[in-house]
């Protein structure tokens, strides 16, 4: 049976863990043959990764990422002039639009070349229900819902529905559907989503154990408070304990805060404090398949967009970016079930030891920490299912940290 699952696993390392002071150096993750980080920001390898996950072409996800790139770089000088950007997003025709209130800003995002739209309903008034939606939740969970999340390209929320025998949940649906045309209820067959511990040996980041058979977490990115200090931005399941993370058998990191424990309200980020002499590299692990990816900032992509991951278990792929803004039940054995906010959804492989990992575009910048996934596989011999990652500007933002890069 294929959950959404959390992998803890910090072994395919966002770039590698660099350790000194008393333990053997290492420049990246054992077992993980990627060469050094490469002056190119767009690789052949991670054109035809891209591609081999898109199932297009070569050439077709080269210019897909050309487009995107453009199209995202104006996007972000528009919102530097104060347009609203949040709800932009890829039609499926490769084209950005952006989500506007007034025909000013309109005329100015297309004078930029981007597409506007002035929608049927502002992205405000959705976020609202949204919210409704999880004030309810937060009362008592309805464990038949999988998820909800506003949808900005059919302009609408979105409640996934995997039964409603009970009654919590039969109450939640009704206060969705009180919405009208606002709100979509959909039926997932798919298993709930749930996190658990890997047994895996390889490159990895080990919970509260030296032993490298131990359960596991991915390596996310590296980030500095205001006085210096180095944290690892990693999924707040990973360090729910505030645990001690090892790499290679020896410890690196402590965890600190983490807003994840289960059967509460939670959010699956979490930051531990990186131990002196030890850090982590600005270069994505590409782990032989792509280059090392250099960490250039961590510019939200829009929705469309495609991206990466570097993970211990599913080492390196791609997919795209659906929406944000997610609401999750997660499911774990002999645990209560948690109500998860805030996540990003995509179509990126992830299994069991990846979560933590971190996700990138092809630009550099870097989006988020796997989370979980519900029946998704890498080869789609299972399951409709998606993968979640807890997006990273918001996790900064929280912590009020800022992103370690490469320049």
């Amino acid at each position: 049976m294929n959950k959404l699952s959390r992998t803890l696993s910090i072994g395919a390392i966002a770039g590698a863990v660099a350790l000194t002071g008393g333990m053997a150096a290492a420049s990246q993750p054992a077992g993980d043959p990627t060469p050094a980080p490469s002056a190119r920001t767009q690789p052949s390898g991670m054109v035809r990764a891209l591609a081999d996950s898109l199932g297009v072409s070569v050439a077709e996800a080269e210019r897909k990422l050309d487009r995107q790139t453009a199209q995202q770089e104006t996007l972000e000088r528009l919102g530097r002039s104060g347009v609203p950007t949040r709800s932009a997003y890829f039609d499926a025709k490769g084209a950005l639009t952006v989500d506007v209130a007034t025909a000013r800003q309109a005329a100015e995002v297309e004078a930029a070349g981007l597409a506007a739209r002035i929608p049927a309903r502002a992205p405000s008034a959705l976020e609202g229900i949204k919210a409704e939606l999880d004030r309810l939740a937060e009362k008592k969970l309805p464990v038949g819902v999988e998820s909800w999340h506003v949808d900005p390209v059919g302009n609408k929320v979105v409640v996934t529905v995997r039964d409603t025998t009970d009654a919590t949940s039969r109450a939640f649906v009704a206060a969705a559907r009180s919405h009208g045309p606002a709100v979509t209820v959909e039926t997932t067959t798919d298993d709930a989503p749930q996190a658990t511990a890997a047994i895996s040996p390889g490159s990895k980041m080990n919970i509260n154990t030296s032993d490298v058979n131990g359960g596991y977490c991915s390596v996310g990115f590296e980030a500095r408070d205001q006085r210096g200090r180095q944290y690892l931005a990693t999924a707040g399941h990973c360090i729910k304990g505030l645990d001690t993370l090892y790499f290679s058998g020896s410890s690196f990191a402590k965890g600190t805060q983490t807003r994840f424990a289960h059967g509460y309200d939670s959010v699956d980020m979490g930051i531990a404090a990186i131990s002196s002499g030890n850090s982590v590299t600005t270069a994505v692990g590409g782990w032989g398949v792509v280059s090392n990816t250099p960490v250039r900032g961590a510019q939200r992509a829009a929705v469309g967009s495609t991206v990466c991951k570097s993970g211990a278990t599913t080492k390196w792929t791609c997919g795209t970016i659906s929406s944000y803004n997610h609401s999750v039940t997660y499911t774990d054995p002999g645990q209560p079930r948690t109500l998860v906010k805030g996540l990003a959804k995509s179509s990126v492989c992830i299994h069991k030891g990846d979560s933590g990992g971190a996700w990138i575009t092809n630009q550099g910048q870097a989006q988020g920490v796997t989370s979980g996934s519900s029946d998704l596989s890498c080869d789609g011999s299972f399951g409709s299912g998606a993968s979640w990652m807890q997006p990273l500007d918001d996790l900064l933002r929280y912590y009020g940290l800022t992103l370690n890069t490469a320049s």
